[in-house]
């Protein structure tokens, strides 16, 4: 069942867990993702991510991803992530994702403010949810460092930031980084109870792959109603493809292996997350 990001977000406020965003990268991971979800009763985000294109092409990437939202037996959400060119957002609408990220934290200020309501302008016009980025979360998506303090969502522009750019969610930077982790990550999680308590929309963790299990508790006790979770499935999934092949298995065994392996990983990440039994 196709739902947008707004409507997934809004009841995972309501039950006070998490829902987890989870990129594709071909048929073998979107299919661990899918029966991941139909196992566990769990609400879904499906997404792909905009640095992802050059090796997703994505009219093929969409019409597998809609069609498993359309039969899908819980609700599913299609999200592009990290979205920096306006004419690929809009594309993605077209396509029918339910759900956008307009990624413009480098910018300025004023600037990320401008370019994300004309995103929303467009987005809600067609029925479409927006997430935007306050602050600027570590490394570039694809991986990288953890980030720079300086670089942390800033708590008095929370609100400003949410009304001028008119969106449905807010990616926050508080510590974490995209990829794999150089270090352990530190989470000013006092400065995210700070903007749970004032945000006026759900709240989105980016960088979230390498977390501990604590860190997650702590984080969703704290308001992150969405989890974006793809380094931790791909490093998982890989080394189970790897394993396979050195065993002499065909090509065919060695991707299911590795759909198995994606599988257990997004189980386990919906029930640490609180969204099990919530479809």
């Amino acid at each position: 069942m196709l739902v947008t990001l707004a409507e997934i977000l809004q009841e995972a406020e309501k039950g006070k867990y998490g829902v987890g965003m989870f990129n594709m990268l071909n048929l073998e991971m979107a299919r661990g993702i899918i029966d991941a979800a139909e196992a566990e009763n769990s609400p879904l985000i499906l997404g792909v991510a905009e640095v992802h294109l050059p090796s997703v092409p994505f009219e093929y990437a969409a019409l597998i991803m809609k069609k498993i939202a359309d039969d899908a037996r819980v609700p599913v959400c299609l999200h592009f992530d990290h979205g920096t060119d306006y004419a690929k957002i809009v594309n993605v609408m077209r396509h029918g994702f339910t759900s956008v990220m307009y990624d413009g934290s480098a910018l300025p200020y004023e600037e990320n403010i401008a370019n994300t309501r004309e995103i929303s302008r467009v987005a809600h016009a067609l029925g479409v949810s927006v997430e935007a980025e306050l602050g600027h979360v570590g490394g570039a998506e694809g991986g990288g460092d953890d980030g720079h303090e300086e670089q942390y969502t800033n708590v008095d522009q929370v609100n400003d930031f949410i009304e001028r750019a008119d969106i449905d969610a807010l990616a926050v930077a508080i510590g974490t980084a995209h990829g794999q982790y150089k270090s352990k990550p530190k989470l000013d999680i006092g400065r995210l109870a700070d903007i749970y308590k004032i945000s006026k929309k759900p709240l989105v963790l980016h960088g979230g792959s390498g977390l501990t299990e604590d860190d997650f508790r702590n984080t969703i006790k704290n308001g992150i109603r969405k989890v974006n979770i793809c380094t931790e499935m791909c490093v998982a999934a890989l080394k189970a493809y790897n394993i396979a092949l050195e065993e002499n298995v065909s090509f065919e065994i060695a991707l299911e292996v590795a759909k198995n392996t994606v599988y257990e990983v997004v189980r386990q990440k919906m029930r640490l997350f609180g969204s099990s039994g919530q479809a």
